[in-house]
């Protein structure tokens, strides 16, 4: 009796007419949500769809393509990614032997992306690591572009066009486009928005102006959470981008507390309260990661690069990237390479934003982005002002800062990446005013700002054809040779100029570990920082044969020491493959190494132990 009412009253017309009813209602809403949100559509598309230009070389096929300005850098990031993705089959450590047999590598050590390997896990494990590499470099683009449009438009009350120009130059300035060369872990910036709106959310609701009951402590609590969540995050993104977001911050905090002194005496306490806090609960997350980062197995604690090369050329700040359209390539000889083009905004860019910030007034907020600007613009410069490649004598602020424990893993040129933001947040501010006005700024700032823009336009990031990997690896023959999670040797071994064989081991989803390599590791004067480590004596010899061509004296010793290397690292198989250079000289010597021949697999010989 009750299934015939039941089915009765599905069949009864009013039912048919609330059920088509209510797909109609859920039309409805959406129409109105992409109405009311048209603009934020619409410039969100505009930042993808710029991004997808700019990385278009790498497509449609990833696999096949490389960045041609850095594809060490690529090679190594496609290694941690890979390696990051097997934490879907329960392998998650900061700490691996996968690398650098038998002592392995230190993640936490290494620009190792981890929070970006695992979000992204299931696309390397279904398309692999060059698709999600090539992935990560545009939306790490767009995303940031995008993350800096939604606090313009939300906290500022930007107008969509002030904001789409601002959040424009903040995620694709030329650098951060030349960081898009093989440098994930400073293109991923878009936490970097949200831990400035945690900060400025944290702020007002410290500050007890217009309240009766005074500052918002539910609100300050639920932002310290906020902020200590987000610092958490970003420190498996991109410690270096944190440093530089955290010190930032910092300066500009005190530049506006030093220009607005009431807001000061109001808010100070709670803000600092709040930021305390925040690091109190960040703490207990990041104490172990951050103790195996600088103490653990394979830890190191100071920089690897000297602060004196990687520093920007004060003349660089008045050119254009070689990587904008009316760039010069003869630029980069003021830069340490095409990835770190981070000063050259050119004369249109500096003088409209010196001209908007001028025209803005001593506003409190303008002061304190100047000054944040300012100052890291100085550290950039490094412990010496450098002028047209040639060195002045002059110090540098960076000299203040030099030596001091975490200042020394961060490049000081690369201080000039926060320049963007707190230049984009001046040029939205001062487009915004303008559309609010009738007179001749209405017209003129939008398009000065426009133009600057344009000055600095970007190219498309190049690329070239990926060399294809041998048969013994895409064939799965590596198989036969060396277990999964065995060490396999590929002749000559992976380097920090030459990481080449890494590929072989991101294509099997790191199924198989590899002696040295390219990785940051603590080989220097007492367990300092260097890049890579020291060949075993065997890893020397058959690099030499390698390089020169060069057939090698193999005696007794040689043998005997050969035997060594294979047992420091425990190695299962010896793989030398057909595409090597000089393949057939380095067979005859591993044979002469091994006292014995071969076993052919595809394109390789094996020797297995």
């Amino acid at each position: 009796m009750v299934e015939a009412v039941t089915s009765a009253a599905r069949t009864a017309p009013g039912s048919d007419r609330a059920g088509a009813a209510r797909p109609a209602a859920v039309t409805r809403r959406v129409t109105a949500a992409v109405r009311r949100h048209r603009a934020d559509l619409l410039v969100g598309l505009a930042f993808v769809a710029l991004a997808g230009w700019l990385t278009h070389g790498l497509w449609p096929a990833p696999g096949t393509r490389v960045l041609s300005l850095n594809p060490a850098d690529q090679t190594l990031y496609e290694w941690f990614l890979a390696l990051d993705a097997r934490a879907l089959r329960g392998e998650l450590s900061l700490v691996s032997d996968r690398l650098n047999a038998p002592d392995g590598v230190n993640l936490m050590a290494n620009t190792s992306v981890v929070a970006l390997g695992v979000l992204l896990a299931p696309v390397t494990l279904a398309f692999g690591a060059p698709v999600t590499f090539a992935l990560l470099v545009a939306l790490n683009l767009a995303g940031t572009a995008l993350a800096w449009y939604l606090l313009f438009t939300r906290v500022l009350r930007a107008r969509p066009l002030a904001a789409g120009l601002g959040a424009a130059l903040c995620g694709f300035g030329p650098g951060m486009v030349s960081q898009s060369n093989g440098h994930l872990h400073m293109t991923a910036q878009w936490l970097v928005p949200v831990l400035v709106w945690l900060v400025v959310r944290l702020l007002r609701a410290a500050d007890p102006a217009g309240r009766p009951d005074g500052p918002d402590r539910r609100r300050m609590a639920s932002s310290a959470v906020g902020l200590a969540a987000v610092v958490a995050a970003q420190v498996f993104v991109g410690e270096e981008v944190l440093f530089l977001a955290a010190l930032t911050l910092a300066v500009t905090a005190v530049a506006y507390g030093l220009a607005d002194r009431d807001l000061l005496r109001r808010a100070g306490a709670g803000l600092a309260g709040g930021l305390l806090a925040a690091a109190g609960l960040a703490l207990p997350v990041l104490a172990y990661p951050l103790w195996v980062q600088f103490a653990g197995p394979q830890g190191v604690a100071d920089g690897i690069f000297p602060p004196a090369y990687f520093s920007a050329d004060l003349v660089g700040w008045t050119r254009l990237s070689a990587l904008t359209v009316f760039g010069d390539p003869e630029a980069v000889r003021l830069t340490t390479g095409p990835a770190e083009f981070t000063t050259f905004l050119g004369w249109p860019l500096l003088l409209v934003a010196v001209g908007c910030a001028v025209w803005l007034g001593r506003r409190a907020p303008v002061v304190a982005l100047v000054a944040g600007a300012l100052a890291m613009a100085a550290l950039a410069l490094g412990p010496e002002v450098m002028a047209g490649g040639e060195r002045t004598g002059i110090p540098g602020p960076y000299a203040l800062l030099a030596g001091l424990p975490v200042v020394d893993g961060a490049l000081p040129t690369r201080f000039a990446l926060a320049v963007l933001p707190l230049a984009g947040t001046v040029l939205t501010l001062a487009v915004h005013r303008a559309l609010g006005e009738s007179g001749r700024a209405r017209r003129i700032v939008p398009v000065a700002a426009g133009a600057a823009l344009l000055s600095v336009f970007p190219t498309p990031l190049p690329t070239m054809d990926r060399p294809p990997l041998p048969e013994f690896v895409t064939g799965g023959h590596w198989r036969q040779c060396v277990r999964p999670g065995g060490v396999l040797v590929p002749v000559p071994a992976a380097t920090p100029q030459d990481p080449w064989p890494m590929r072989w081991a991101t294509a099997t989803g790191v199924a198989f570990a590899m002696p040295e390599g390219f990785f940051i590791g603590p080989y220097g004067p007492d367990g300092s920082a260097t890049m890579g480590t020291w060949q075993r004596p065997t890893s020397a010899l058959l690099a030499d044969v390698a390089r020169r061509g060069v057939a090698p004296a193999v005696g007794d010793r040689q043998r005997r020491q050969a035997a060594r290397d294979v047992e420091f690292w425990h190695a299962s198989c010896v793989v030398v493959t057909d595409d090597t250079p000089h393949a057939e000289l380095l067979r005859r010597t591993l044979e002469q190494l091994y006292g014995r021949p071969g076993v052919r697999l595809a394109d390789a010989w094996t020797w297995r132990f």
